[in-house]
C-alpha cells in the first residue's frame, strides 16, 4: 500500500524553528510530503484559507488527509506514532524515561530562554544576521542554557541519549543562536550543535532557506 501524501505549511522564509523540527522528522521518517509555505511577513497566517487550516494560526500545520495538526512538537509525535517503528525510523528513544527526558527538553526550549529567542533570533542561524551584545537578560538566559546543557551532555557525546532524537534537532538550533552570532559557547556544545547540523534532514531545511535569499 503506498504512503499517504501529508502537506506540511511552513514560513516562507524556512527560518522557523518549529517548522523546521516538523520537517526534519518527516524528513527523518522518510515520509512523502508536500511542502506549502505561508509568508508571515504579510499576515497570511491570519487570512481566511490559512485559518481554516491551522488551530492555532501559527507554522507548522500538518495535514493528512483531513487531519490537520498544528504545533511542533505535537507533530513530531503525531508522526511517531502514526509512522511507528521498525518499519519508520524513531523520533525518539525507545525506553520511556528517556522519550520523557526528550519530550522535557523539547516543552522546555519552546517555553523559556526567550531572551535567546528575542535577541538570537533565527536570521541569525539562517541568514547570517548579527546580533549586538547581550543584554543581562540574555546573557542569563544563554548561563541557564549552557549550564542545563553541560549537565545532560558528557564530553564528546554526539548525541543527548544512544542515538539521535527530534530533541537534538531543537537543542542544537537554541545553541547554534549564540554559536553563529560568535557568543562565547563552550566548545563541547560547539561540537554538539556541529554534529548535529551536518545531518541531512538539517541540511536539507538549510538549502531551503538559502534558496530564498
Amino acid at each position: 500500500m503506498s504512503q499517504p501524501v501529508l502537506t506540511l505549511f511552513t514560513d516562507s522564509n524556512f527560518f522557523s524553528p518549529y517548522a523546521l523540527s516538523a520537517f526534519v522528522s518527516l524528513q527523518e521518517k522518510g515520509i512523502v510530503f508536500e511542502l506549502e509555505t505561508v509568508d508571515l511577513a504579510s499576515q497570511e497566517n491570519l487570512q481566511e484559507a490559512y485559518t481554516a487550516v491551522s488551530l492555532t494560526r501559527r507554522v507548522p500545520t500538518l495535514i493528512d488527509g483531513e487531519f490537520t495538526l498544528s504545533e511542533s512538537s505535537a507533530i513530531d509525535e503525531y508522526l511517531e506514532e502514526r509512522f511507528p517503528a521498525p518499519e519508520f525510523a524513531s523520533l525518539y528513544p525507545e525506553a520511556l524515561q528517556q522519550r520523557a527526558k526528550a519530550r522535557e527538553i523539547q516543552a522546555w526550549l519552546r517555553s523559556d530562554l526567550q531572551a535567546i529567542r528575542n535577541e538570537r533570533p533565527t536570521d541569525v542561524v539562517f541568514a547570517g544576521l548579527k546580533g549586538g551584545p547581550l543584554t543581562d537578560d540574555g546573557k542569563r538566559a544563554a548561563a541557564k542554557l549552557i549550564s542545563a546543557v553541560d549537565h545532560i551532555l558528557a564530553d564528546g557525546q554526539q548525541n543527548l541519549f544512544s542515538k539521535w532524537c527530534i530533541a537534538d534537532t531543537d537543542l542544537a538550533l537554541m545553541i547554534n543562536r549564540l554559536v553563529i552570532n560568535g557568543d562565547a559557547v563552550p566548545e563541547k556544545l560547539k561540537t554538539y550543535a556541529n554534529y548535529q547540523w551536518q545531518r541531512k534532514s538539517v541540511q536539507a531545511w538549510i538549502s531551503l532557506s538559502q534558496k530564498k535569499e
